[in-house]
């Protein structure tokens, strides 16, 4: 997975009845290009044609 990011992008919804906050999560692998990243940095993607099998996002920069 060179040159690949997993991007965990997290929201918070409602529950239907219960209306307590739940938190969602999913992961996306992200084509990197150039960038050097480390872990636990934020970082913006944009959905692109697909790479690989399940590679379809870019990463467009990194936020902090």
């Amino acid at each position: 997975m060179k040159g690949t990011a997993v991007v965990e992008v997290v929201r918070r919804s409602p529950h239907p009845l219960y209306k307590k906050l739940i938190r969602k999560s999913k992961r996306f692998k992200a084509d990197t290009g150039d960038l050097a990243l480390t872990l636990g940095q934020t970082v913006k993607i944009a959905e692109t044609k697909p790479m690989s099998k399940d590679k379809s996002f870019k990463v467009t920069e990194v936020i902090k």
